[in-house]
């Protein structure tokens, strides 16, 4: 019998957690899993809970949440052999997305129950991490544009999060009419560019923007290799330019985007800059590292997944 624990977020998106947690660990337990429930009290307490599951030599560690809350447990999981498997009960769930374990739209309960089934069987993958500053992230890293309007809409109340797409929408929108774009001093694998553009989000995924973009078409999670994206511009206009063409797919063909695949990206700008980390809130001072950790997580993924987001077809 595999062993695990499930940590639940109470404040995690639009709707109680703790009924839909009790169900998950019970379709777990019917299907051979020894489960543990654990509640968060904060963002540390959960990198903390997956820190003693991997210290414990669980076989899986459980996050019911969205987006934030893989992230925090990622954290305690890397270089370990415990596997992280995602329950979406949050606002946004894009990893649960990627896996096909969510879809926009769908109800939040049907969602952690059909996900808890399908990870009872799940294999396990070993899926790159990136390292901003030596701080983990699963799925993205962002400077200016949409790290800015990170920093001013979170945390959000849970009203806020019951009215998420309206409310997002407006304030999303309000504070891009604000930002003017940032100079960046990048040095990727070697490689120097300097310029002055809207936002650069580094990419281990292939979605953006809440699922509703595809950002990197040609993203796998296990080679070793992260996709930079730098989009040009300072003003309103560009801002609704970039969102219409990443939301048609016509980015990668626009001369106003430049992407490069890395290792390793430096970035420096005159003044401290606002980063994002998995749609989280995040600073720097003195610029910002990104390096790549080639499979440093164990991911519980589903078995009927059929995917190009992994190099190679088995576990």
């Amino acid at each position: 019998m595999r062993r695990a624990c499930l940590v639940y977020n109470p404040i995690a998106g639009r709707y109680p957690s703790s009924i839909l947690a009790e169900r998950a660990a019970a379709l777990l337990r019917q299907n051979g899993w020894a489960i543990a429930i654990e509640q968060s009290h904060s963002g540390p307490h959960v990198t903390e809970l997956s820190q003693w599951a991997a210290g414990e030599g669980l076989d899986a560690f459980f996050i019911m949440g969205g987006d934030g809350s893989v992230n925090l447990a990622a954290a305690g999981l890397i270089h370990s052999n415990t596997a992280l498997g995602v329950l979406p009960a949050g606002t946004a769930n894009v990893w649960a997305q990627e896996l096909g374990l969510s879809s926009l739209g769908r109800p939040r309960q049907a969602c952690v129950e059909e996900s808890a089934l399908r990870l009872a069987g799940a294999s396990v993958r070993r899926v790159d991490v990136g390292l901003c500053n030596d701080h983990p992230f699963l799925l993205w890293s962002g400077v200016g544009l949409d790290a800015f309007v990170v920093h001013r809409l979170e945390p959000r109340s849970w009203l806020e999060k019951y009215l998420a797409i309206p409310s997002y929408a407006l304030k999303a929108a309000w504070s891009a009419s604000l930002w003017h774009g940032m100079n960046l001093d990048v040095a990727v694998d070697g490689r120097h560019i300097q310029g002055h553009y809207l936002m650069g989000v580094v990419t281990n995924i292939r979605r953006y923007a809440g699922g509703l973009a595809v950002l990197s078409p040609q993203a796998h999670l296990d080679d070793g290799v992260m996709d930079f994206w730098l989009f040009k511009g300072d003003n309103m206009a560009d801002t609704v330019q970039v969102a219409l063409q990443l939301l048609a797919g016509r980015h990668t063909r626009s001369e106003q985007v430049q992407h490069y695949p890395f290792q390793e990206l430096h970035l420096e700008s005159g003044s401290p800059m606002f980063v994002q980390l998995d749609g989280g809130p995040y600073s720097s001072e003195a610029g910002v590292t990104i390096k790549v950790a080639a499979a440093a997580l164990p991911v519980l993924v589903p078995q009927e997944l059929h995917t190009t987001l992994f190099t190679s077809g088995g576990p």
